[in-house]
């Protein structure tokens, strides 16, 4: 008999989620029979009460906006990463019930920034200061950088992330919103901002043809700075590689199973070529 395993992605709202698309994919690809991946709204309130009355099938949780920091306080266990930047996107269950909180944004962002050829020691620029941009200021660490500037437009955004950098270990540069195109003259530049907040930039930063742009959005595609980036010769990568990149860690932390990428992504785009 096939014994049933379940996963879902939470979060609220969550009916836009291309998360199912991505799991199921790889589930049947990999041959995991009985196996299903759902989403689930759910917001921060409500985490608690769900995640105790889940049965024993359920194996794991993806975790999106607004439960990512929420999601630290019902877990056993956290890993370094996630605590380091107080947000987890992955719940796991593990054998005696309990779950264990993992951060995969951030693996993710190294692997798909890696790919495009961000090299160790670049030089880095993050514009925004909020929970994505916590993943991209990790993510600058194990890319070897020694200082991220972080480009906002509320100074108090920055200092939040004050105690996250210190944490890391590395060097928080504060930048204004205005400077935004001179400080984009960097290795890598990591837009985590949300739609339409850096559409102004497009036209304004003198881009550098070695420059790698990675804007955490993905609808629409391709954003004015992606756009913007991509004329003057930059490599891009967008919020769809990261979503594949973080949904990989997570098959392989609920499953145990190494993930079927290339199943995987031709689900992802195609699902997104059709939406």
């Amino acid at each position: 008999m096939v014994v049933a395993r379940r996963a879902a992605v939470l979060g609220k709202p969550i009916s836009h989620s291309l998360s199912p698309v991505i799991h199921n994919a790889g589930y049947r690809a990999a041959g995991l029979t009985g196996w299903s991946y759902s989403a689930i709204e759910c917001a921060e309130a409500e985490l608690p009460d769900l995640v105790a009355g889940l049965g024993a099938e359920w194996a794991g949780l993806s975790l999106t906006m607004p439960l990512k920091e929420v999601g630290l306080a019902v877990a056993g266990e956290i890993s370094p990463v996630a605590a380091a930047v107080g947000a987890a996107n992955t719940l796991v269950r593990r054998p005696d019930g309990s779950w264990y909180a993992d951060n995969t944004d951030v693996r993710g962002m190294v692997e798909v920034l890696r790919a495009a050829g961000v090299p160790a020691g670049a030089t880095v620029t993050v514009l925004g200061a909020g929970g994505t941009a916590r993943a991209a200021l990790a993510a600058a660490v194990q890319l070897q950088a020694e200082r991220v500037t972080v480009v906002a437009r509320r100074s108090a955004a920055i200092d939040e992330l004050r105690p996250v950098a210190r944490k890391l270990g590395i060097s928080l540069v504060p930048a204004d919103w205005t400077d935004a195109p001179k400080q984009a003259i960097a290795d890598v530049v990591i837009s985590t901002v949300p739609k339409g907040v850096a559409d102004p930039l497009a036209g304004q930063i003198s881009w550098l043809p070695s420059t790698v742009l990675f804007d955490a959005l993905y609808d629409p595609w391709p954003t004015p700075l992606a756009a913007d980036a991509r004329d003057a010769g930059c490599r891009i990568v967008s919020g769809l590689d990261l979503l594949l990149a973080q949904a990989v860690g997570q098959f392989e932390h609920f499953t145990g199973v190494t993930a079927p990428v290339a199943a995987m992504r031709t689900a992802l785009f195609s699902a997104r070529a059709s939406a």
